[in-house]
């Protein structure tokens, strides 16, 4: 019941993230006087719609997406010159124009969406992305902010009996050739917190970290707060192989991106996270970053795609930061909503995550300049903007509407490789899936 519960709140962010992109779109077409005739959440069969003044509002089948019907999407005809249609492209696209001309009812040439200025054609296509990256912002504000990054605390949650080689498995049994840890030899314990180290009071794990790996062979005084009360006791760090740490207490990796190793002194403890609250501000550098993140993958995306399908018919495993379809993130959403190891706010911080970062996905994905995605709207008054101020510069006649209907042959060109792409993800999900660590 649990793993149902996880898939039923992730395709309920999912579905409200749709519809709220949707309504990016909407409200400032509206706001210039367009006629929206649909507001759609999803595709195929109508399950419910209701007609609200001009516009129909409606629920259908398949949540894979949704779209508003603004009027007059394409030039008719007779605004583009009266093209003649040659070719199969050329019939396909005056068919576009005829339909959308259809849409427009008489005397309403005026709320056509054709017939907007530039960069009021702009707002609209940009409403929707933009409203999922809003909807990335709060939510990671909510994260960060609200409810906290996990981060390692002065509070110990374990304790290493030994001292394990740095080339062998962590968490392997201590044998009786092991070097005893000085933590467990000091007698400290799970739930200890530290105070002071070498009198220096410490705030946080990485700087007690830095001062215990700069103590090899040391004996110090150790202040540990236990049960309420205050415990020294003198402990002395042995100097062990350890991972090789940045100013950031990141691992440095080598040209081989394998970790770096360096002499340093070592207790044998493990630091509990603890939820710290960041700046209200420390969204915005968080959601540009991991924007910028995902316009590298959809630069790349052949590429990943190509990866995929290797992945997915051949003998190595998945790429954990590659692509991952809905049905993947279900997955997820499903295994973290079943697993009795998380508390109640793990869960709820990693369905933020994902919607979050699912709408940071929206975002940069509905920016590539192609048809029938937003971007391929946006090159279209780019350039018809462009045109005309050329026009302007020069003293010459203002040039009519762009005529976006020749693209609509290349739309669907670009909707069968999206609608591929589906289908392999969801293949590879299904068959090849990447799994929580």
């Amino acid at each position: 019941m649990e793993y149902l519960v996880g898939v039923l709140v992730l395709v309920v962010g999912v579905l409200v993230s749709i519809a709220l992109h949707e309504v990016g779109h909407m409200v400032p077409a509206k706001r210039f006087g367009v006629r929206v005739s649909h507001y759609m959440v999803g595709f195929g069969p109508t399950l419910w719609s209701r007609v609200r003044g001009e516009t129909e509002y409606g629920l259908k089948a398949i949540p894979l997406g949704g779209f508003v019907r603004l009027v007059g999407m394409y030039p008719p005809a007779e605004a583009v010159g009266n093209p003649q249609p040659r070719g199969f492209f050329g019939r396909v696209a005056a068919d576009a124009r005829e339909v959308s001309a259809a849409e427009i009812r008489p005397g309403e040439d005026a709320r056509a969406f054709y017939r907007l200025s530039a960069p009021k054609k702009l707002v609209v296509m940009l409403g929707g992305p933009f409203m999922n990256l809003l909807i990335a912002l709060v939510l990671f504000t909510v994260l960060l902010s609200g409810i906290g990054v996990p981060t390692p605390s002065t509070t110990l949650e374990s304790i290493s009996q030994c001292v394990i080689p740095v080339s062998e498995d962590a968490s392997r049994a201590c044998t009786d050739d092991d070097t005893p840890a000085p933590a467990a030899a000091a007698g400290l314990q799970p739930g200890d917190r530290v105070v002071s180290f070498d009198g220096v009071a410490v705030d946080g794990w990485t700087e007690l970290q830095t001062q215990i790996r700069a103590s090899g062979g040391e004996e110090v005084d150790l202040v540990l707060e236990r049960d309420g009360e205050r415990v020294t006791t003198e402990i002395t760090s042995i100097v062990a192989e350890r991972a090789l740490l940045d100013d950031e207490g990141a691992v440095v990796l080598d040209d081989d991106g394998e970790p770096r190793t360096t002499q340093v002194g070592f207790l044998g403890m493990t630091p509990a996270d603890e939820l710290v609250r960041q700046p209200i501000t420390a969204a915005v550098p968080f959601v540009a970053d991991a924007t910028w993140r995902t316009f590298g993958v959809v630069a790349t995306l052949p590429v990943h795609v190509g990866n995929l399908v290797e992945s997915t018919f051949g003998t190595q495993p998945r790429d954990e930061q590659g692509l991952i379809g809905v049905v993947g993130l279900g997955r997820f959403a499903g295994e973290i909503a079943d697993d009795d190891s998380r508390s109640l706010l793990e869960q709820v911080q990693y369905f933020l995550s994902f919607v979050a970062g699912l709408n940071i996905a929206l975002f940069a994905f509905n920016l590539i300049p192609l048809l029938p995605l937003d971007g391929g709207h946006v090159v279209g008054a780019l350039w018809e903007g462009a045109r005309r101020q050329v026009a302007r510069l020069r003293g010459l006649p203002r040039p009519g509407p762009f005529d976006t209907a020749r693209l609509v042959p290349l739309a669907y060109g670009v909707f069968v490789l999206l609608a591929g792409m589906g289908l392999l993800l969801v293949y590879a999900d299904l068959f090849k899936p990447i799994t929580l660590g």
